[in-house]
């Protein structure tokens, strides 16, 4: 048995999988089971069992992106999601302490990665967020919600659209923000202004959205204009922490969906203590992000190197103890479990669909990678760590309703 068939043969045991080596040796993996894929992949080089096992994630995604590692029976979605689904969070078993090895890795894999200074992070956001809005038109929904989105099956059906959910997400975290007309309102990270559009349009608010892509602000901008409400709708290109030196106090409300991932822990503190200070004394902020459902953790090498350099998913832990620090209340918490695996697997549809297109603007090196990025998200989320929190925090304990009513009452108004 060969390298990679040792690591993998204690691992694929429902569903199967075959590999065809670069010398015409054949292994199988697994027996075929009802849920889990049957894949088959070629491997072009002798060098490239070694890659794979010096880092299996980065390995086998530039293996697959130069074509080394060829899926021949499925898809990469597939492979990544049979490797994912035989050894799922939730598989049960007795839990031990984490070694002292691991510890240690997780507390200083992609450390300096994480060190998000201002000029950092503004080169951090342009490697993904400025690479050409048509890339982005292709495989998102028609308002450019670049975030998890918000299924809800029992009430739209099995058939519901991404673009129906994208819009059921915008009324979801409409509702917790607990909004009034004339209110000023913040969306940090506002991607290409369709929440704030939103926002605009049911509730009456007046909208300051900020990003560091200059790509989404021009987008955005646009939109406001053609929509006849740039006097209420605003973007502008600037980093939270600067924002929080000149507008101390003056929002009501702030939303931030899709961007706490991008702070990077060294400055989790640093963001809470900005948002509190731009808010209101009855300030009130609902915040989507990406987490972990375990503790703190690292970034992967494919990731940091190729997605999102400085990116780092939160434990809802380390998150919630920035936040405390701050005197911001922790006034609702949601876990949304499964709602972005719904969702990746749309834009990965969405992207194989639109194949020669991406090809065309970009390569087809580009292309694998962009779909193994997105097949292994679609696995981290259906059965690896990864969920998608929401959390409100509020700066005066009486702002709010006494119950949870008003959110559901507002959110059917809003989604009838």
């Amino acid at each position: 048995m060969s390298l990679i068939g040792r690591f993998l043969g204690g691992l694929i045991t429902q569903g199967s999988l075959q590999i065809t080596h670069a010398d015409g040796q054949v292994e199988k993996f697994g027996t075929p089971a009802p849920g889990f894929p049957d894949v088959a992949v070629r491997l072009t080089e002798r060098g490239v069992i070694r890659q794979i096992l010096s880092d299996p994630r980065l390995g086998a995604a530039e293996a697959f992106m130069d074509g080394k590692l060829v899926v021949e029976q499925g898809d990469i979605m597939e492979l990544i999601g049979l490797i994912r689904a035989n050894r799922p969070w939730e598989r049960g078993g007795k839990l031990k302490e984490p070694g002292a090895v691991k510890r240690l890795k997780d507390n200083i894999v992609g450390g300096l990665d994480r060190m998000n200074g201002l000029t950092r992070s503004k080169s951090n956001v342009a490697h993904h967020y400025d690479i050409g809005n048509d890339l982005y038109d292709l495989f998102l929904d028609d308002d450019l919600q670049y975030s998890c989105a918000y299924w809800d099956f029992d009430r739209r059906g099995a058939d519901m659209t991404l673009e129906q959910a994208q819009l059921d997400k915008k009324a979801h975290i409409a509702a917790k923000l607990d909004l009034k007309p004339g209110q000023r309102v913040l969306d940090i990270g506002c991607g290409w202004g369709g929440t704030a559009l939103y926002l605009h349009e049911k509730f009456g608010v007046e909208i300051l959205g900020i990003t560091l892509s200059e790509e989404q602000l021009k987008k955005a901008q646009q939109r406001a204009e053609a929509s006849g409400v740039s006097d209420k709708v605003k973007f502008e290109l600037i980093d939270y922490r600067d924002l929080a030196q000149r507008e101390a106090g003056a929002f009501d409300r702030i939303v931030s969906i899709g961007m706490f991932e991008h702070v990077g822990t060294p400055n989790f503190r640093t963001f809470f203590r900005s948002c509190a200070n731009l808010m209101t004394a009855d300030g009130v902020m609902l915040l989507h992000t990406i987490g972990r459902m375990g503790g703190p953790g690292g970034t992967d090498a494919f990731t940091r190197k190729y997605i999102f350099p400085g990116g780092y998913i939160p434990a809802l832990s380390e998150t919630l103890e920035a936040s405390e620090h701050y005197r911001l209340m922790h006034t609702d918490i949601e876990t949304l479990r499964l709602h972005y695996a719904f969702t990746l697997r749309e834009w990965y549809k969405r992207t194989v669909q639109n194949r020669e297109k991406i090809i065309a603007l970009y390569d087809e090196r580009f292309y694998r990678m962009w779909t193994f990025y997105l097949a292994g998200a679609t696995a981290a989320f259906e059965s690896g760590g990864m969920c998608n929190y929401q959390i409100q925090f509020s700066r005066n304990r009486r702002e709010l309703p006494l119950t949870r009513d008003y959110i559901g009452e507002t959110e059917k108004n809003l989604r009838d």
